[in-house]
């Protein structure tokens, strides 16, 4: 978390983490979609042409409290796949909170499982406790066997 006394600014990163294609990108493309357009900054995607992230995708969003501090988020997604680990542990640094997007497809429990602790190891190896960072787990796909 940042703090910019002089401006009244607070600044919070937050990512999304999950396995490969959970929907951690089309996420942020919803959440771009709903906010207006004076609340958001540009959604920065870097895909692959089948669609799978690259590095990170990043979506600025903003908007004032009623007391007037401005507040900032900036949110990240990270790669899925196994092959981009160091990737996950770069983005993961400095994260302010966690949504670990899983897939409920019954298939892929054994993914979730990995990348959650996956996501568990490279939070210690960046410092951060996951009893004190707060995670949000948002399970997608639920219309899907």
């Amino acid at each position: 978390m940042q703090f910019n006394i002089a401006q009244k600014e607070v600044t919070l990163k937050i990512v999304y983490y999950g396995p490969a294609l959970s929907g951690k990108t089309t996420n942020l493309q919803a959440i771009h979609q709903m906010i207006r357009q004076e609340g958001r900054g540009r959604l920065m995607t870097l895909d692959t042409r089948d669609d799978r992230t690259l590095f990170f995708d990043l979506l600025p969003v903003f908007f004032n409290t009623s007391s007037g501090i401005k507040v900032k988020l900036k949110l990240f997604t990270v790669p899925g796949q196994v092959i981009h680990n160091s990737t996950r542990k770069l983005v993961l640094a400095g994260a302010d909170a966690v949504a670990f997007i899983a897939d409920s497809q019954i298939a892929l429990n054994d993914a979730n499982n990995e990348s959650w602790n996956n996501l568990m190891e490279n939070m210690r190896a960046n410092g951060l406790n996951p009893d004190e960072i707060p995670i949000v787990i948002q399970f997608n796909k639920r219309d899907l066997p």
